[in-house]
């Protein structure tokens, strides 16, 4: 397999603090990549950076063979590169149908109208209701987003990304506030997304992690301790001892790692 992504030299700071520290590392397509590592190593602050929200100071970010570091969210996105937040960015005043619809107007560059009839923009909604469907809130179509659950809105917010055509999806803890039944219902859902797309995904439930991931890693102070196959990188000393043996310290988190 090659790589799809590719990072070389990253580096980002706030100040005097170094959030992303001479990162480099490779993302090989239709692969699930996973990054962990403690609180404030700079997970998000990379996928940031990955998205185009953030700018790097130094290094490189090629994608497709395109160097994007550059790059505007919007035309990452156009490319196939997107990204569900850590927190929901939907609008609530809007359904589940609608919000994704949006999606579908961006990618087509079609005109949508929110108030006009559902059955006069037949084409967006027949496509937001596929996305729909993929992430299981079909049923939920025409209800607003503010009057879903958490974990449906974190459906939701999939199926959004999912609207634009991903070639590579970056995911900022989609299971963060959700419940066990919840959880077990998106990690499925990912589990399917993984076949057909290449997967960033950034996450503290390490049952999660170690069900999805293909190859995992690990952030600590924004520098890269280890990158590997899971089970590798879960036997790292240097892992254990910096975050991973952290948690099997905890009896109520052993069972998840």
């Amino acid at each position: 397999m090659s790589a799809l992504l590719t990072i070389s030299g990253l580096t980002k700071s706030f100040g005097g603090l170094r959030v992303t520290d001479d990162l480099s590392l490779s993302i090989e397509e239709c692969t699930t990549h996973a990054v962990i590592g403690p609180n404030g190593a700079g997970k998000t602050t990379l996928i940031s950076q990955l998205s185009g929200q953030l700018r790097p100071d130094a290094g490189q970010i090629i994608y497709a063979d395109e160097d994007i570091t550059r790059l505007d969210m919007a035309g990452r996105v156009h490319r196939g590169l997107a990204r569900s937040f850590q927190i929901t960015t939907l609008l609530p005043g809007f359904s589940a149908l609608e919000n994704v619809a949006l999606a579908v107007q961006a990618r087509r560059g079609s005109s949508f109208r929110f108030f006009r009839a559902a059955r006069a923009e037949k084409a967006l909604n027949d496509a937001a209701l596929a996305c729909l469907e993929e992430v299981g809130l079909a049923a939920q179509a025409n209800r607003l987003a503010s009057e879903l659950s958490h974990g449906e809105k974190r459906q939701l917010e999939l199926a959004v990304a999912l609207a634009t055509g991903p070639r590579l999806l970056l995911l900022d803890e989609p299971l963060a506030g959700t419940g066990h039944d919840e959880a077990e219902a998106l990690i499925a859902l990912l589990g399917r997304l993984k076949s057909r797309l290449t997967l960033v995904l950034i996450e503290h439930d390490m049952a999660a992690v170690f069900a999805l991931a293909d190859q995992v890693s690990v952030l600590v102070n924004g520098r890269l301790i280890a990158s590997g196959p899971p089970a590798r990188v879960r036997s790292d000393p240097a892992v254990r001892a910096a975050y991973l043996g952290e948690e099997e310290a905890d009896p109520c988190c052993a069972s998840r790692v």
